[in-house]
């Protein structure tokens, strides 16, 4: 496969309507390659009585049908191939923690694409050819350690495939192989953080110069956490593995303000959540992606359950994704009030004293729901009784008063939350075992 040269792609700069107008004809082609290939596509088109023919302008996609998880599962293993199985080079899929996994395949033109899109991610996150690129996201059925893999190599960086877990054996490469980029999940990025202090180094004086973070939610507050303990610029890299993988969208280095969607291959819509129907740009909402340029498992208005915002473009010539602030199927009713953990996460990361690892406990009494916040002191704070229960206080105050519900407070000594290699659990929701 040809290397990626280390300047941006000319679509990066297109004028919107060249950019509109590529769009419109890949889209074209993916609508019938789908239709035409995937049989409980074509039976959703035909019941809602359209055809790819009806797509004259990219506005006419809101008529055709969404795609959803459960079109995946339900067609499980293969049957959402738009391509002979024999044509499929890689399967990827889901854990299946919820349900059935959600099987993706690639053909060989698609792991090209991925390669390339990954390439302009970690180039548009300020990579170039020749770092060596610590790849400490899991590899495996999981998208994230091939999928930066091989867009590290494309990009013609030396890449370092380390992937999950093995904390302390991280560190150690860190400081030997001296590694300027980083990409891994936010949360494991910390435990490594936290793994430099108990060996006695200072982790913002090591090599890593930038960080690319995905394949969870996570806040401002904790981007600016993992910069001033790490010493780098932390950029967010966003994807899925039903649309691609990473390298969907990126943040460039330059702004840090969102991460860029590659539109020439993906285009996005927010939704109501609730309604299904289109709202405009810059509207807070569900986010859907149609793929252009997919060929193994191309993926029609597909749901993707973040909730987020579109915003004008500013780096590149394509529209960015606000932070993600939650999703629409694991958000929290509490009393009738919606919460999301990154709401809790950004009241955490206020306090100097409290560490950004923490979990929510939520239990049901009776009729009623009871959340309760377990989360720890920062390494090294070590407090008197009377001043742990003002810590409790003041986190139970600005919970009641921002989020609007009473909340439980437990107060952990560091290292008491179980750590993870990969993303965090943040939610464990035991009223679903008590019904």
């Amino acid at each position: 496969m040809k290397i990626k040269t280390a300047g941006h792609d000319p679509i990066e700069h297109a004028s919107i309507d060249e950019l509109r107008a590529l769009q419109l004809q890949r889209l074209k082609w993916s609508l019938r390659h789908t239709y035409d290939n995937v049989a409980g596509f074509r039976a959703k088109c035909k019941a809602m009585q359209v055809h790819p023919d009806d797509l004259r302008q990219l506005s006419d996609l809101v008529r055709f049908p969404f795609s959803t998880k459960q079109d995946l599962r339900d067609a499980y293993p293969f049957g959402s191939f738009a391509v002979p199985r024999e044509q499929v080079v890689r399967i990827h899929a889901s854990s299946g923690t919820t349900g059935k996994p959600t099987v993706v395949g690639y053909t060989v033109r698609d792991i090209d694409t991925w390669a390339n899109l990954v390439a302009r991610s970690i180039h548009a996150a300020g990579g170039r050819p020749g770092d060596l690129v610590h790849v400490a996201y899991g590899y495996g059925l999981f998208t994230g350690g091939l999928g930066a893999h091989y867009g590290a190599e494309r990009l013609g960086c030396t890449v370092i495939p380390v992937s999950g877990g093995q904390t302390e054996k991280q560190v150690a490469l860190i400081q030997d192989f001296k590694p300027t980029i980083i990409m891994v999940t936010p949360s494991y990025m910390l435990n490594i953080a936290e793994e430099f202090g108990r060996q006695g180094l200072d982790a913002a004086q090591c090599s890593l110069k930038i960080g690319i973070f995905g394949a969870e939610p996570w806040t401002e507050a904790m981007r600016a956490e993992i910069e001033a303990r790490m010493g780098l610029d932390a950029t967010d890299i966003y994807g899925l593995s039903e649309v691609m993988g990473p390298g969907v969208a990126q943040e460039c280095i330059e702004t840090k303000d969102g991460p860029v969607i590659w539109e020439d291959h993906f285009y996005p819509e927010i939704i109501d959540p609730n309604t299904g129907e289109p709202v405009p740009d810059g509207t807070p909402g569900e986010l859907v992606f149609t793929t252009l340029t997919k060929e193994a498992l191309p993926m029609i208005r597909y749901r993707t359950r973040d909730l987020t915002a579109l915003m004008p473009p500013t780096a590149r010539s394509m529209r960015r994704m606000a932070k993600i602030t939650g999703r629409s199927d694991d958000m929290l009713i509490i009393r009738g009030v919606n919460v999301f953990p990154t709401q809790i996460e950004e009241l955490i990361l206020r306090d100097p004293l409290l560490s950004p690892h923490y979990q929510l406990e939520v239990t049901r009494a009776g009729h009623l729901d009871a959340v309760c916040v377990k989360v720890e002191l920062k390494a090294g704070v070590a407090l008197a009784e009377a001043e742990r229960r003002t810590v409790v206080r003041t986190l139970v105050h600005h919970v009641k008063n921002l989020v609007g519900i009473s909340i439980e407070v437990v107060l952990l000594n560091p290292n008491q939350i179980e750590r993870s290699a990969g993303k965090a659990q943040r939610v464990i929701d035991k009223r679903k075992a008590s019904t």
